[in-house]
């Protein structure tokens, strides 16, 4: 059974929500890295909107100058369904470098 991979790379993440994947007939995300891009410790939010709501992955994350963090590790998977959006923000401007892997369209 094929599976079709993917990644999206998004740069200089500030204060404001940042779309990383808008899900569709069933994403897996296999993998999220955080990059804190700058010299100042920062902290970061992850999270899926699904119907006005947020579910946070990770919430006020403290990420170190020129630093790094894996948020699924080890085999893990995030599903993202029709309309779920997966999400980050920085506490500071232009700080947060993100490099996501997933699966597009799961087989069932």
């Amino acid at each position: 059974m094929a599976q079709d991979f993917r990644n999206v790379l998004v740069r200089t993440i500030g204060t404001g929500d940042t779309t990383l994947l808008a899900g569709g007939d069933y994403d897996a995300v296999i993998g999220i890295r955080c990059c804190n891009i700058t010299t100042s410790t920062i902290a970061i939010d992850v999270k899926i909107a699904k119907g006005g709501a947020d579910y946070f992955l990770a919430k006020g994350v403290s990420v170190p100058p020129n630093s790094a963090i894996e948020l699924i590790q080890g085999g893990a998977k995030i599903v993202l369904a029709s309309g779920d959006t997966l999400e980050a923000v920085s506490s500071a401007s232009s700080s947060l470098d993100v490099v996501l892997s997933y699966i597009d369209t799961i087989s069932s």
